[in-house]
This record gives structure tokens, C-alpha cells and sequence, in this order.
């Protein structure tokens, strides 16, 4: 992957920390990093949804560093932080209904763990940050597509737990001169995606199971949409975040995804036909906590980061089942 490279500037005097690295977003922005020459490519995880086999894959690249440490802990956080030039958060304890199940620990990793490594970044001096957020965050706002000025009152604790991270990161650039960008992911998806656990994403989950001939489950009756954003799509929104000069960028909070819409139906379908299955879904109830409707506007990170989505659905899904 990534033979298109998403920034103009050299890379050869940056240091950059990836909080969440062995993750599935974390680790395609460590391989990007490291392929177009960053000086450091630092990455602290615990593996509490990280894999092992996603650091392996750089563990004997000279420039790349690996702490197993936890963002709730703020000596972790400060020696992850210490001589860094910038911060890619993307550690974060996904899933809706994990956090409806869970609220605490959601809280505690989410926010508490956001809050520390944000201290730990200004107390080191890192004036460069991007962060994870969620279009969870629009909650039961009805309009679509969604424009991020736009956003209804939350519906999970995850929700909750981002939009938080939104604040703090606001207040953060206005009382430390921090330059803070927030990119709103619209249901990445890609290689490196966990299939397994009771919280998997639904894209690896199903084309696992279809490829061993197991019948899906869709929540509700499939007109549930989703705007689908191939992970490549997700890893230029950071590097552009990362490496821009546009000071009207900063502080900002951006949409990162195609700005298309695909039912679940839709999904089950093209991935029957990539697959080449006959397998026919079961229909479950609709999960909690769940936006029914997700579209995206992503005009302003086209305009503010030049953000330009260069891989759709199906060419993601076809690469997805691939690898």
C-alpha cells in the first residue's frame, strides 16, 4: 500500500508519536510514516484492542520505537511524548455498544486517557496534534449529509466520550497555543481490521464469516446507511492534518470520509459478489444506541486540509478481501 504519497513536506527531521499504533488505523499511519521517511516513528499501545502482529511488521526498522504503555497513565504518556515533534492520537476503546455495556471504562480510556497524553504532549513542548474523533458524535441530529457545525444530543457513551475529546481539545489550543486538528471518522474499514470478539466492525466480521459460509447477521432490515471510508482515505486526512501550513486549519474539527451512502444491504450484497458467495444474511434487532441514517459532507476538509477521498467503496472492499 501507499504508493501515493499525501504530503509536501520532509519528514526526514519529524518525530512522530501514534498513540494506539498496533491498531488497525494506528498502524497503516505507522507504514505510511516510515515509508516516506520520517526521522522517528514512535508508537505507544497496550494491546487491550491492538495487536501484536501489526507492530511485527516494523519491529526491525531502525526508526521506529515501540513503548507498551497505557495512555491512562501519565508517566507512560510523558515518556512517550519526551522529544516528539507531533502526536497522532487514534488510542480509543471503540464500539457503541461496548461503551453501552461498559460506560466506566469507556469514560476512563476515552477521556481520562485523552486528557493525559494531551498534557503529556504540552508539557513536551509538541505543538502538532491530530486526534481520532467519531460521527457518532452527531447523535440525533436528523440532517444529512452531516456538516460538523450541525451535531443533536449523543446517543452512547462513546459518543459522549468523543465529543468530550472535542471540547477539551478546543480548550487546549485556546489556553496553550497548541495546534489541535479533530478528524470525525465515518466507519474506516480496510486490512488489519479485527474480525473477531463480540465487538468486531462489521465489514472484517462479515467477510469472514461469508468466506467460511456463515450466515451474517443484520441489524434491522438492512436500510440502515452507512458512509464506508477505506482506510487509506483516513491515513492522507492525518498526514494533511499533520503537515499543513493553513493556519485557518487549526483548531478545527473535519469529516473524513467519501461523502457516498451505503445501506448494510448494500454492503452484504457487494461483498457476496466480491467473495463470490450465495449465502443469505439473518435479521436481527436493530443495536443499541445506533444512528439509523450517515452521510458525510466533507467539503470543509477539501477545502481547509485539500482532503480528497481517492479510494471508494467497492475498490476498498475488493482490496479488504484481498489482503
Amino acid at each position: 500500500m501507499y504508493e501515493t504519497k499525501y504530503h509536501h513536506t520532509d519528514l526526514s527531521n519529524q518525530k512522530i508519536l501514534i498513540t494506539g499504533g498496533a491498531g488497525f488505523i494506528g498502524s497503516h499511519l505507522v507504514e505510511y510514516l516510515l515509508k516516506f521517511g520520517a526521522e522517528k516513528v514512535r508508537v505507544i499501545d497496550n494491546f487491550m484492542t491492538g495487536r501484536r502482529e501489526n507492530i511485527d511488521l516494523f519491529i526491525n526498522n531502525p526508526r521506529f520505537e515501540f513503548i507498551e504503555g497505557d495512555i491512562c497513565n501519565k508517566a507512560d504518556c510523558d515518556r512517550a511524548c519526551d522529544g516528539m515533534n507531533a502526536l497522532l492520537h487514534q488510542a480509543a476503546l471503540g464500539s457503541v455498544p461496548r461503551s453501552i455495556k461498559d460506560p466506566v471504562a469507556t469514560n476512563r480510556i476515552n477521556v481520562d486517557g485523552f486528557l493525559t497524553m494531551m498534557v503529556a504532549a504540552r508539557d513536551a513542548g509538541i505543538q502538532r496534534v491530530v486526534y481520532a474523533s467519531s460521527s457518532s458524535v452527531y447523535g440525533d441530529h436528523p440532517g444529512l449529509p452531516k456538516v460538523e457545525d450541525k451535531i443533536g444530543k449523543q446517543l452512547s457513551p462513546y459518543a459522549v466520550s468523543k465529543y468530550t475529546n472535542e471540547l477539551y481539545a478546543h480548550v487546549f489550543g485556546l489556553n496553550y497555543g497548541m495546534k489541535i486538528i479533530g478528524l470525525r471518522y465515518f466507519n474506516i474499514f480496510g486490512p488489519r481490521q479485527d474480525p473477531n470478539g463480540q465487538y468486531a466492525a462489521v465489514i472484517p466480521k462479515w467477510i469472514d464469516m461469508i468466506k467460511k459460509n456463515e450466515r451474517p447477521v443484520i441489524n434491522g432490515d438492512g436500510s440502515n446507511t452507512r458512509d464506508f471510508t477505506f482506510v487509506e482515505n483516513a491515513v492522507q486526512a492525518n498526514i494533511k492534518a499533520m503537515c499543513t501550513d493553513n493556519e485557518s486549519a487549526f483548531g478545527q474539527i473535519y469529516n473524513i470520509a467519501c461523502g457516498n451512502q451505503f445501506s448494510l444491504m448494500d454492503l452484504f450484497n457487494s461483498l457476496k459478489e466480491i467473495i463470490g458467495s450465495n449465502i443469505e444474511p439473518v435479521f436481527g434487532p436493530n443495536r443499541e444506541g445506533d444512528i439509523s441514517q450517515s452521510l458525510a459532507d466533507v467539503n470543509k476538509a477539501k477545502t481547509l486540509l485539500k482532503y480528497n477521498p481517492s479510494f471508494a467503496f467497492n475498490e476498498g472492499l475488493k482490496i479488504t478481501v484481498r489482503k
